[in-house]
């Protein structure tokens, strides 16, 4: 199975950088937990491929998340900024 070629109209974005980052995995570690090639993870970390079904739904398995927490067809906000956002005291109220 190869990947799929990314497309322009339909962007697939992922965090699969991020999230392995967190983790503290290698590009082959993940590799090995999805049974493809460290270049395959590479190449969906850059955006250059799209995941087949079944290999995002393994890479959220490895991750524990849900597809939309991996994948999503806009780009995501840096998780720093989600957070900022949750954790910011709203306007005009005291600290």
């Amino acid at each position: 199975m190869s990947p799929v070629k990314r497309g322009t109209t339909l962007p697939i974005h992922n965090r699969i950088g991020v999230l392995r980052a967190e983790r503290r995995m290698t590009r082959a570690q993940l590799a090995e937990l999805v049974d493809v090639n460290p270049q395959t993870v590479g190449a969906l970390e850059r955006g250059d491929h799209y995941p087949s079904l079944d290999l995002a739904m393994r890479i959220c398995d490895v991750f524990g998340l849900p597809i939309e927490a991996v994948f999503s067809r806009t780009e995501f906000a840096p998780l720093s900024t989600e957070v900022y956002r949750r954790t910011r005291p709203e306007e005009g109220t005291p600290r």
